[in-house]
């Protein structure tokens, strides 16, 4: 569950999807382009949530590893949602309504972490981290705290990676060009590519493999 970023370079070399941006349309490419701003200041979350949250996130999406600010700032992406309320327009009846429930989990993995390694889940070693995230999603249909971890798993993963992958950087990560609107797509098959796509050069080295 920890690492360091991915060279994302050396997978797709020569490939940056910002240079599609002339082949977007305008309320997209806008749309896009903001993403790629310096992230606005914390609003939902507070200043322990965030610490919280941040490292939690981060974590999750793998960008925990030493050195350097994080190639997507998905705290902040998660925190504008919740302060606008913008959430996935549904919820477990077992959980509290979403933003409640990041602060009631966020909470009780502070609390954890303190039973743990007598620290803040933001200020405990990167092992413990991953242990206590780990603890939480294999629990499965078991309770935490009171609350069913599959769905506190749910709530954390669904955030987190609709967060990550909205960002062009991702899109970079996996050789995603962006949007085909208007332009579309003419090679459509697998293995495939358009002009403008960049092959992977590490096929053999598969992210999501059973192990990995």
């Amino acid at each position: 569950m920890s690492g360091a970023a991915p060279d994302w370079g050396s997978r797709f070399p020569g490939f940056d999807v910002l240079d599609q941006v002339p082949h977007w349309d305008q309320v997209t490419a806008d749309v896009v382009l903001a993403r790629t701003c310096s992230p606005a200041a914390v609003k939902f979350f507070t200043e322990s949530e965030e610490s919280c949250a941040r490292a939690l996130l981060n974590l999750l999406t793998g960008q925990d590893g030493p050195g350097g600010e994080p190639a997507v700032p998905v705290l902040e992406m998660v925190d504008a949602r919740l302060a606008a309320g913008e959430t996935d327009g549904w919820r477990y009846a077992d959980m509290p309504e979403d933003a409640q429930a990041w602060r009631d989990t966020l909470t009780l993995l502070d609390a954890d972490a303190h039973q743990l390694s007598g620290a803040a889940f933001a200020d405990a070693p990167p092992a413990d981290q991953a242990r206590l995230v780990q603890a939480v999603q294999d629990l499965g249909s078991g309770n935490w705290h009171g609350l069913p971890a599959a769905h506190v798993w749910s709530l954390w993963t669904r955030y987190a990676c609709t967060a990550f992958y909205a960002h062009p950087s991702a899109w970079a990560e996996i050789g995603f060009p962006g949007p085909a609107y208007p332009r579309g797509y003419k090679n459509v098959g697998v293995g495939k590519l358009e002009p403008f796509e960049v092959g992977d050069a590490h096929p053999s080295e598969d992210p999501v493999r059973e192990g990995a």
